[in-house]
């Protein structure tokens, strides 16, 4: 039996669990038993959150990225249905692409093949319009604007953390290397188990502005404080660990960099240069500090066009936006050896680079990844793009994987076998 499997039999399903058929936040006010809030913490528990991943806003405090004045760029569409696409999963059962998506509990996904939409459908409280939060997907944006950087000179992979922050230097991050922070192989005390409320990840939810503090609470309350007290433990560029803090020091590196906020530079880098349809926009710390390692929310036609962006080595819309040589050395991926010792079963053989996922498959995809089941799919071979928005009951990636991944596979296959 997979994880997913499981976990879909000791929860509602998805349609038991949609938020439109559970009346979550709906009424003048809405009903206390169907109201969804951040101070008692409920927008975490499930169902609750298949209604709060598409309405951060309405949580949190945020702030704009902005689209820019210009026109949205087109995606232009070949609808095909792909429903019926059959994979099957890590633990041997028949799947299609429908019912992946139902078992996975998506809120939207988008399918690009060559550059054409051929494949749109939304569930729950997602719509076309509406952001969703993209969880730890907004490292991925966060690495290729740090690339952008470095490719500009402004940022140098190999220089100490403490020539951008020096405030750090009392910290983990206090002899580590801007490389070692990109690529998370930095050795830190942090510990991210999101089902243990005494993980570090908990305090990081607190100082960024994404859990509520108790009362008596006294430790850090915004990000930066949160950072310069981590404490090292074993060597750094040894091994890879997956460590949000790691992106929001680099989210700092780069504000320091650029001298912009990280709205602000990601609206000037990709967001306007895509032709994004909606605005963006980010979570914020109580000092109104963006997350750079989950406080994305867009909407999923623009998370399209970001893994459509690179699946064309950086160019879309007709311009060059993120330089090809970052997109390549994505690609291309980190050192495996390095990725091993974490034990990811369902990513046999991948690595980390640059705060991407590379699978080191026969196409040679690479993914953004994100609690809940939140993801692009890039598959160079196939020419196709996935983007997928989701509110799985269980954070992690494994109850997601076993499923999801032979699907992209077999429908990449599909795609190619249909010319």
């Amino acid at each position: 039996m997979s994880v997913a499997t499981s976990s879909s039999q000791t929860s509602p399903t998805a349609a038991q669990s949609d938020p439109n058929t559970l009346g979550w936040m709906q009424g003048l006010p809405p009903p206390q038993d169907r109201t969804v809030a951040f101070a008692d913490s409920s927008f975490r528990n499930f169902p609750e959150l298949r209604w709060a991943w598409s309405n951060i806003r309405q949580l949190v405090p945020t702030v704009n990225v902005w689209r820019g004045a210009g026109p949205a760029s087109v995606l232009p569409r070949a609808d095909h249905d792909i429903g019926a696409s059959a994979s099957v999963t890590m633990d041997g059962r028949p799947m299609t692409f429908a019912r992946m998506l139902e078992e996975t509990y998506s809120d939207g996904i988008a399918v690009l093949h060559r550059g054409r939409l051929i494949y749109e459908r939304y569930f729950g409280a997602l719509k076309p319009h509406k952001p969703h939060i993209a969880m730890s997907v907004t490292k991925s944006f966060t690495g290729t604007l740090a690339g952008i950087l470095i490719s500009e000179g402004r940022i140098d992979p190999q220089a100490p953390v403490t020539d951008y922050l020096p405030e750090m230097k009392s910290s983990a991050f206090g002899d580590a290397r801007v490389r070692e922070v990109m690529d998370m192989t930095t050795g830190l005390e942090y510990t991210e188990v999101y089902t243990d409320r005494n993980s570090h990840v908990w305090a990081l939810r607190r100082a960024n502005g994404m859990a509520p503090l108790e009362p008596g609470y006294d430790g850090p309350t915004t990000n930066f404080d949160f950072l310069c007290v981590q404490k090292k433990q074993g060597e750094h560029g040894r091994a890879f660990a997956y460590k949000t803090v790691n992106t929001d020091v680099l989210a700092w590196i780069c504000r320091r960099a650029s001298g912009l906020t990280l709205a602000e530079l990601l609206s000037e880098r990709i967001w306007q240069p895509i032709g994004a349809e909606e605005d963006a926009h980010y979570h914020v710390d109580r000092v109104g500090t963006e997350s750079g390692g989950g406080g994305l929310s867009t909407t999923l036609r623009d998370l399209a066009r970001f893994g459509e962006t690179m699946r064309n080595h950086g160019r879309f819309n007709g311009r060059q936006i993120v330089p090809g040589s970052v997109v390549e050395d994505i690609a291309r991926g980190g050192d495996p050896e390095k990725f091993k010792p974490a034990g990811y079963t369902t990513l046999p053989g991948a690595s980390y680079r640059n705060q991407w996922w590379v699978t080191h498959n026969a196409h040679g995809a690479y993914m953004a990844r994100g609690i809940h089941g939140q993801g692009i799919y890039v598959d160079p071979k196939a020419e196709m793009v996935i983007a997928r928005y989701a509110s799985h009951p269980a954070a992690g990636n494994v109850a997601n994987d076993p499923v999801t991944l032979p699907a992209y596979m077999a429908l990449a296959k599909d795609l190619m076998a249909g010319g």
